[in-house]
């Protein structure tokens, strides 16, 4: 059965979902594969993944002995329709990724995600395009040997593991990963892991079978963003050890996580270091970029999410205050009116930056990655706000999706760079621009000074 009705004079079914306008203007970039994909992928998360939210909800485990060692069957069950459709690892462009890749642009995937982040983080895993895998899957596509791709990203591929990104530490100021502390040695032929992480994400998860590990290499190398390796660690390696799930405003995502994880002695096989030594910088590079506009993509689904409960509140004629339905209150009319505004310019940065690194690379789009990073999140979260403050005290309780929603986008204004970060780079970049504003102002003020003397008048600025 289809939840959604047709659309009118031929729209595609996206349409339903982002304005027409928007369509309108990207339409003619999307192949007939793209469109069709699209739609099986609206179809999916709205007919089969949403309605199972409650269920996957109910089977994650109250019981702190197996809160962290059951995983809902829902999501396996997921998996399985959407790879049977052909709707598995869509975030992997075929044009940069030729051997493991869907032939889908940055552009193309970035309406599925936000389709796909209406729902709750366990969607987006159904077509296997959820965080921190994808990015764990596009640094052994891109870095990886041959061995490691075979033993480790076709799994991942496949759907059969999962994966941690391990970067961030404790005691140290992580939004500069100069910083990190934890030791990577050789030994022989082994590599040697010491260190203190934390807010690792995946960590937690029983599915988890491999923990990608950044850390000092090379400490005392002149430059600092060549002291830093990659390598690959088992997650049941001697010497890790899961200390505990951290907790964000109480929720602490179970069963998948954010860590704090202790690596003491851990050994590993040469052959687990990726790329090379002191390419550490090289590869988070690489890998933050595309994973950066993934957040911002599924976020904008997500306020789009909070919107449309916003209008139903309103709407609904069992609530009323001060004698009035909710949507005759002139304040909330106009908080519908900024929430559309808000999420309708914060999806053209992010179609902006998507189309960027299709045109160039991460690296070429990272000023459009950065300036959809911070709008798109505080966006977000200013929606998700006044959807919960329509709710009143319903808005922030387990009793709607919204609480968990603000608490999971107020997180990403730290996750792969805070926002100060991207402002100083931000900022950087249109200062580089000075100069040539100062040159053109220069010669407009030659032409002007010569208007003036040939007119035989003098300024009155």
């Amino acid at each position: 059965m289809s939840i959604i009705k047709p659309t009118e004079n031929g729209d595609h079914i996206v349409t339903k979902f982002i304005s027409k306008s928007t369509w309108h203007l990207i339409e003619d970039k999307f192949s007939p594969f793209a469109k069709e994909t699209l739609t099986k992928v609206v179809n999916f998360v709205i007919n089969e993944a949403m309605p199972y939210e409650a269920l996957y909800h109910a089977q994650i485990s109250t019981d702190p002995a197996t809160r962290w060692k059951i995983v809902p069957q829902c999501v396996e069950q997921l998996k399985q329709k959407a790879k049977a459709q052909g709707l598995f690892n869509l975030f992997l462009s075929k044009a940069h990724y030729p051997d493991h890749g869907v032939p889908l642009t940055n552009l193309e995937y970035a309406v599925m995600a936000e389709i796909m982040g209406r729902g709750a983080h366990f969607i987006s895993e159904s077509f296997n395009c959820a965080a921190p895998d994808t990015g764990n899957m596009e640094v052994l596509a891109r870095y990886g040997n041959e061995e490691q791709k075979k033993k480790y990203l076709e799994p991942l591929l496949r759907g059969e593991i999962r994966s941690a990104f391990s970067m961030t530490e404790r005691f140290v100021a992580s939004s500069d990963a100069t910083n990190i502390r934890t030791s990577i040695v050789q030994d022989g032929n082994e590599i040697v892991i010491n260190g203190h992480k934390w807010w690792i994400s995946g960590a937690g998860d029983p599915r988890t079978a491999i923990h990608l590990v950044m850390g000092k290499s090379d400490p005392t190398n002149s430059n600092p963003h060549r002291q830093q390796s990659i390598v690959i660690v088992p997650a049941n390696a001697p010497g890790v050890k899961i200390v505990r799930p951290m907790q964000v405003f109480g929720y602490d995502d179970a069963p998948e996580g954010h860590c704090e994880v202790i690596y003491e002695n851990v050994r590993v096989p040469i052959g687990n270091l990726i790329l090379g030594w002191g390419r550490g910088f090289e590869i988070i590079q690489g890998r933050l970029g595309p994973g950066r506009i993934h957040h911002c993509m599924r976020s904008i689904g997500a306020a789009e999410r909070a919107l449309d409960l916003l209008l139903t509140r309103a709407t609904d004629t069992k609530k009323k205050a001060f004698g009035k339905h909710l949507y005759e209150h002139g304040v909330i009319v106009q908080n519908i009116a900024q929430c559309r505004i808000k999420i309708d310019q914060a999806r053209l940065l992010v179609l902006t930056a998507a189309n960027m690194i299709d045109k160039t690379n991460a690296k070429g789009a990272m000023k459009d990655i950065g300036m959809s990073k911070v709008a798109v999140i505080n966006s977000a979260l200013d929606v998700v706000d006044m959807a919960m403050q329509a709710h009143g005290a319903e808005g922030v309780s387990q009793d709607t999706p919204l609480a968990a929603t603000w608490v999971g986008l107020r997180t990403l204004r730290y996750a792969d760079g805070p926002d100060e970060v991207h402002l100083q780079q931000l900022g950087k970049i249109e200062l580089k621009r000075a100069p040539e504003l100062w040159e053109m102002y220069r010669q407009n003020q030659e032409l002007s000074k010569k208007l003036l003397e040939k007119a035989g008048l003098k300024s009155h600025l």
